[in-house]
């Protein structure tokens, strides 16, 4: 029988690539959705038409162990979070509610629908769980480059509760010996991003400006640095964590590093402009606190998992500026993932 996984953030960016990587490899995929209303669950019904959805709310402990009754999956990836970091400061309980302690209301799912106790550990042919850590918890770096041990500084609401997932997950492995790990990724992205995020913004704005459509873009602290790689590469990574014999966690990133100013250079360059015609650095697009320098060092995935990054940051950009110049020219809206190939 083929292999089952049941993935959580579904619509968003990571789960579509995900989504698409576990079908090729002959899963049969779930999705948790909350409900029929979102725009974006008939956008995966149409781009992912092989993928079953069930209802389920990792505000809500009950309908995920539900879910999990249902689905009986063989994995479970937690990608759902509040993710966009600005927004964490205006919704802080939120994020913490849905980031953090969804965490925790997904392991109770597994651990309860598995039969686990103190006294009951898991065994063999247990579900196995992928959390999605972020590089976000490092925040105010002590050491560069990011490995699996360098301390967490978060400097956000999003990294704290990206931390405490984290930790959580950890305990429940040497708790109950359920095989859990996380997934500590740095920045990926893809013409399927959010258009909040500031890659996708920079995208989109040199897309309009190509077109005629503004005039300038604005944008906050040009400065701070990023390790920034493609999405699909990084849903290949959270898949290979699974297959490893012993549960470990794993930081996933291009081992590069570039700053905004230089994905804004890339990206106005891709349209053959002159970014310093049309860029305005705006003071009120800064975060409250910054996160100056994320670079991952992933040593550890790239011996253990064999995992490498196909696609460079050149190319990235290059693809990202490509896919909005021909969803703007089109007449798409890239709030309704129109860009989705």
């Amino acid at each position: 029988m083929a292999r089952r996984a049941l993935i959580t953030g579904i619509t968003g960016q990571d789960g579509s690539y995900l989504a698409e990587h576990l079908l090729h490899e002959g899963y049969e995929v779930w999705g948790l959705v909350r409900g029929q209303a979102n725009p974006r669950v008939s956008r995966v019904r149409q781009l992912l038409q092989d993928v079953r959805l069930v209802r389920g709310d990792l505000l809500d402990q009950g309908s995920l162990i539900s879910a999990v009754e249902k689905v009986q999956p063989d994995e479970v990836y937690n990608l759902g979070a509040i993710s966009f970091v600005p927004m964490s400061w205006e919704q802080a309980e939120l994020t913490a509610e849905v980031t953090g302690m969804g965490v925790l209301r997904m392991l109770e799912a597994i651990r309860v629908c598995s039969g686990i106790t103190a006294a009951r550990g898991a065994g063999s042919g247990q579900i196995r769980f992928y959390q999605a850590s972020s590089s976000e918890m490092f925040g105010q770096v002590r050491e560069t480059p990011q490995n699996e041990r360098t301390p967490f500084h978060p400097r956000s609401p999003y990294g704290v509760a990206k931390a405490y997932g984290h930790f959580l997950t950890q305990n429940y492995r040497e708790s109950y010996g359920m095989y859990a790990v996380s997934g500590i990724l740095f920045n990926h992205e893809s013409p399927r991003r959010g258009a909040e995020f500031v890659t996708r913004k920079v995208s989109l704005g040199v897309a309009r400006i190509k077109l005629g459509m503004a005039d300038e873009l604005r944008l906050g602290n040009l400065e701070a640095r990023r390790d920034w790689g493609f999405a699909g590469d990084y849903a290949r990574a959270m898949h290979m964590m699974l297959q490893a014999a012993e549960p470990e966690d794993y930081v996933i990133g291009t081992g590069r590093t570039q700053s905004v100013r230089e994905l804004v250079e890339a990206a106005f360059g891709a349209a053959g402009l002159d970014w310093e015609r049309y860029v305005v650095c705006d003071q009120a697009l800064h975060r409250p606190a910054e996160v100056d320098l994320l670079c991952a060092d992933p040593k550890k995935a790239r011996a253990q998992l064999g995992w490498e990054p196909t696609v460079s940051f050149e190319e990235l950009v290059a693809m990202m500026v490509e896919a909005d110049l021909n969803l703007l020219a089109g007449g798409g809206d890239p709030h309704q993932d129109s860009s989705w190939p």
